[in-house]
């Protein structure tokens, strides 16, 4: 019998974002990581190590010119296939106003397919 096909419904849409990452667990421990997909809420990360369900951690993410700090937790993994990579979809935590504005450049990038000038955080 044929293998049916699900959409996925998600509450925000992801968009194909590649940049090196660092996962920093709670006892200061690290294991570097890949992001593939971005979200305004959480992203897709591979990584060699898998982490369990519901663990928290903070996300760096380093896109060659700009870095953002964010606290993400495992909401999903799926296994390597046999490749040694798991990949892990993470769930953003709160944000401030820096974050927001680095993740919001990103996503347009990603979105619109345009590198955006380096601007200074606009003042509150």
């Amino acid at each position: 019998m044929p293998k049916q096909m699900y959409a996925t419904k998600r509450m925000n849409p992801r968009f194909p974002f590649t940049a090196e990452a660092e996962i920093t667990l709670r006892d200061g421990s690290w294991l570097p990581a890949q992001l593939c997909e971005l979200s305004v809420r959480g992203c897709y990360v591979d990584t060699l190590e898998p982490l369990p369900v519901g663990t928290e951690f903070r996300l760096s993410i380093c896109d060659g010119l700009n870095t953002c700090e964010l606290p993400g937790k495992v909401i999903y993994e799926h296994a390597g296939g046999g490749l040694g990579i798991t990949g892990m979809g993470v769930l953003f935590g709160e944000m401030q106003a820096q974050q927001h504005y680095t993740l919001d450049a990103w996503l347009h990038s990603a979105a619109t397919g345009v590198t955006p000038i380096p601007q200074a955080l606009p003042k509150a």
